[in-house]
């Protein structure tokens, strides 16, 4: 059966319905029938009832204790944290009361596959392999540590609604996607990137959860809360999704933040086997065989400011062109000069690039690494495990984007950086830096030997330092804040949304344009720009003759 305990069910054929991202609804492939998100929430609500009944009577067979085996008399004490223990003087097995009237009681369970001296034997070969490094030394000191649990985990499944954001952009987008079988570890003091490195775990062989699975196995005890419970499954969707968000606005500084209130959720047992000696932490799938370790050292992340990014450009850049200089023969004086020049205007250039970043200040992240074993799942076979040939992958569901257009939340693409838009960026550049030339060909009759590049010398000198800043701030700004957006049809189409221009002129703003013309003493320097602009037209077309 394997993954359908968390399927949603069409109520008019029972055939199960798949999340259809774009119409936010569960679909039936069969009769074409439609399930409402909280149609699907209280469907699993009634099996989750129905299911924890039956482990109730499950459990009837096994003795429920606190402490004293009712078999033989003996005081038992229970490892803090498991929910089951074996009595070491008649072999009974006991369940720990207050785990069965828990709301964390497992309802589905995933068998152990793999021994524990097979999971030994998958984690000295990756010692083996890895020799080299400290934290395999340390794991073959404390093989014999390695103990097997079933630890507690959510089964989450479901639509996922997310807000991204560039970190050095205003803008907001919203997309929306599916957590297919998405495992959450609910254990506070276990390490959650070490159990995430050690799956996914294979759904087929997922079973309604009966204690005679558990007997005389170790069993965790849930202890996450449930806002911390709710983070974690922010954070696996946000991990999920980075690589498809970080594509969509074309950067790797993306914030992702995740509401995940639709999602169904089903206590679910797992496999592991864990070793915990100090620093050294390692993890074993108990059913793929797969094999996760931390790393022993702390690795740090800097983030610089971004005055400090500027700064830092602005003395490669310094260094780069006093090198040059020399290079070609330049004296020691000339080329300070001549670099200093550069260096100022390439410092307003950054400076104005990095101000809308304001909110990346310095800081140190620390995390440590996670190393794991590639490879297929581990099967048994007449001669023992073997491997499968294809990777382990975990499906993720592609989000999709909406956007409000003229009123309705409609799926759609972005598309920033493309060709036709950079292309539009460089010849707006190239048409403002050499504005005056190419008016003051068309008044010569395009003679190029006539032509005077000094008569532009001043408009030079402003717009060489203006255009970069362009470049670097505005036209990226009109790129990441104003996609190119394409409407997602039903039938897989998409067409190009392309916004009314609504241009009103109203009283105040040709007041205001005319007043700024005619009015003294504003008028006069529009009037001097304009006349001046045309005479560095004139003079580089026909000269200082």
């Amino acid at each position: 059966m394997g993954a359908s305990f968390a399927d949603v069910h069409c109520p008019s054929c029972g055939a199960p319905a798949r999340y259809d991202i774009i119409s936010q609804q569960y679909l039936c492939g069969f009769c074409g029938g439609k399930v409402g998100i909280k149609e699907a929430i209280a469907q699993k609500q009634g099996f989750r009832e129905f299911r924890q009944q039956k482990i109730l009577e499950s459990a009837e067979q096994y003795h429920l204790m606190h402490g004293t085996c009712t078999g033989c008399g003996a005081d038992i004490v229970f490892p803090e944290g498991e929910a089951m223990s074996d009595c070491a003087f008649c072999g009974r097995t006991l369940v720990r009361k207050d785990y069965i009237v828990s709301k964390e009681l497992p309802e589905l369970i995933i068998p152990f596959r793999i021994t524990q001296e097979e999971a030994r034997g998958c984690l000295a070969q990756w010692c083996e392999k890895h020799s080299g490094r400290s934290e395999a030394r340390h794991i073959m000191d404390n093989l014999n540590d390695l103990k097997g649990f079933y630890l507690p985990y959510e089964l989450i499944r479901g639509p996922v609604d997310c807000k991204v954001s560039r970190m050095d952009g205003g803008r907001v987008y919203h997309c929306s996607g599916y957590v297919d079988n998405v495992f959450v570890s609910c254990s506070k003091q276990l390490d959650n990137l070490l159990l995430d490195g050690m799956e996914p775990f294979e759904l087929d062989e997922l079973k309604e959860f009966d204690f005679a699975y558990a007997a005389g196995q170790r069993i965790k005890a849930a202890d996450l809360g449930e806002e911390e419970l709710l983070s974690r499954v922010s954070g696996e969707v946000s991990n999920d999704y980075a690589p498809t968000v970080r594509k969509t606005l074309e950067t790797n500084a993306i914030e992702v933040t995740v509401n995940s209130d639709s999602v169904l959720r089903m206590p679910v047992l797992l496999p592991v086997y864990y070793i915990c000696a100090g620093e050294t932490m390692a993890a074993v799938n108990g059913q793929t065989g797969k094999v996760s370790v931390r790393a022993e050292k702390v690795s740090h992340y800097y983030f610089i400011p971004w005055w400090a990014k500027a700064i830092l450009s602005t003395l490669v850049i310094g260094g780069i062109s006093y090198a040059a200089f020399r290079f070609f023969g330049m004296t020691s004086g000339e080329s300070v000069y001549i670099t200093g020049l550069l260096a100022l205007i390439w410092a307003i250039i950054t400076l104005c690039a990095y101000s809308d970043t304001v909110h990346n200040r310095f800081r140190v992240e620390s995390e440590r690494k996670i190393f794991s074993s590639g490879g297929g799942a581990l099967r048994r076979a007449d001669n023992g495990l073997v491997q499968d040939a294809k990777k382990i992958k975990k499906n993720v569901t592609p989000p999709v984007f909406f956007e409000k257009i003229e009123g309705r939340i409609l799926p759609v693409m972005l598309r920033f950086t493309s060709p036709l838009r950079i292309a539009q960026t460089a010849a707006l550049s190239l048409v403002v830096l050499f504005l005056p030339v190419m008016i003051a060909l068309f008044l010569n009759g395009f003679d190029f030997k006539r032509l005077e590049l000094g008569g532009s010398a001043v408009w030079f000198c402003i717009a060489v330092p203006v255009v970069p800043i362009y470049i670097l701030k505005f036209a990226r700004i009109e790129l990441y804040e104003r996609p190119w957006i394409y409407i997602l049809n039903s039938d897989g189409t998409k067409k190009r949304y392309r916004k009314k221009l609504d241009i009103k002129i109203n009283s105040d703003t040709v007041m205001n344009v005319l007043g700024f013309t005619f009015i003294p003493p504003g008028c006069l320097a529009v009037w001097f720009a304009i006349i001046s602009f045309f005479v560095m037209c004139y003079l580089t077309a026909f000269g200082f003759d």
